[in-house]
């Protein structure tokens, strides 16, 4: 075996060591290091729903307010169009109400 004869001569890396000693605490400041809290005003909810429209066409959904605050998301977390779309949905579902 040619590696037994370089054996001493071999860098050994020594065993990490850690200054951490409280690894609970350190994985729930993991934890809630990826916590997302997102503040909806009682307005910003009443508003979400796009006003009927008084002229011929197609009825919007959403409102102005809604669809700039999911573009605003969906730039700040770098998301595509659709992964922008399930966090909102997971946003209104986590608001408890029927917005959609």
């Amino acid at each position: 075996m040619p590696n037994k004869f370089n054996a001493e001569r071999r860098h050994h890396i020594p065993k990490m060591s850690f200054k951490l000693t409280n690894w609970a605490e350190y994985e729930a400041g993991l934890r809630q290091r990826s916590s997302l809290t997102l503040w909806v005003t009682e307005q910003a909810i009443d508003a979400w729903r796009a006003a009927p429209r008084s002229t011929p066409g197609g009825q919007a959904t959403y409102s102005d307010s809604a669809i700039q605050t999911c573009l605003m998301l969906r730039t700040a977390f770098k998301l595509a169009l659709r992964q922008a779309e399930g966090l909102m949905m997971s946003v209104v579902e986590l608001l408890g109400r029927e917005l959609a």
